[in-house]
């Protein structure tokens, strides 16, 4: 099962769809879209904001697992919330856009939509690993979810085939990680991975400034 798979399993895509008022299938495709870059942007977070311990800290205050339940709760999303947590992991409004920009060109959607979709799904994507990262073991936890997601059982294709390129074939082979909670995040990133296309999409917007 791939991370949009399991944000759908919760009611986060279903809801993303009823606010936007677009069909469900087209929330799920703007979520294959956006999700590399920004678990790509929570990777760079990570290495360079003091480690896995650091991100779940910085998940914390900008408000830890309440992110996800407010996109799943009946009452308008909170994207201000969204738009704090894609400030810390883009650092610029030209980096969102120009994600927008890459997954409007990649799927044909429109990229009005796309950055609609991105504080919401950077608020699902937080929330979930803050949850996740609170448990600990190999019971459940996000180590074992991400390495069903990123094991080769997705078809090879989808956000599981893009998510194994974004963050690295260590959690490869349908094998999970035998722990949970923040060592699961490590693997979910991979710290020592490459081909984070956040990377690429950063020097496009370098360029474009310089």
């Amino acid at each position: 099962m791939n991370l949009t798979d399991i944000l759908a399993q919760a009611g986060g895509i279903e809801s993303m769809a009823k606010e936007l008022g677009i069909p469900p299938a087209m929330a799920k495709q703007g979520a294959d879209a956006l999700l590399p870059a920004i678990l790509g942007g929570f990777k760079k977070q990570a290495q360079s904001g003091g480690g896995v311990e650091g991100l779940g800290g910085l998940l914390g205050q900008l408000g830890g697992g309440g992110l996800l339940d407010s996109v799943l709760g009946s009452q308008p999303t909170p994207v201000n919330q969204g738009n704090e947590v894609l400030g810390q992991i883009f650092g610029s409004k030209d980096v969102s856009r120009t994600v927008a920009g890459q997954a409007a060109a990649q799927t044909g959607l429109d990229s009005g939509i796309l950055k609609q979709m991105l504080p919401m799904l950077a608020m699902m994507a937080a929330g979930y690993m803050a949850k996740q990262g609170g448990q600990s073991g190999g019971g459940g936890g996000l180590g074992d979810l991400i390495g069903g997601a990123l094991g080769g059982g997705s078809g090879g294709g989808g956000l599981g085939g893009m998510l194994g390129n974004v963050l690295g074939g260590s959690v490869g082979g349908g094998a999970a990680p035998s722990a949970g909670g923040l060592g699961g995040i490590a693997n979910m990133l991979d710290m020592d991975g490459d081909g984070n296309p956040l990377d690429d999409i950063m020097g496009m917007v370098g360029k474009m400034r310089g």
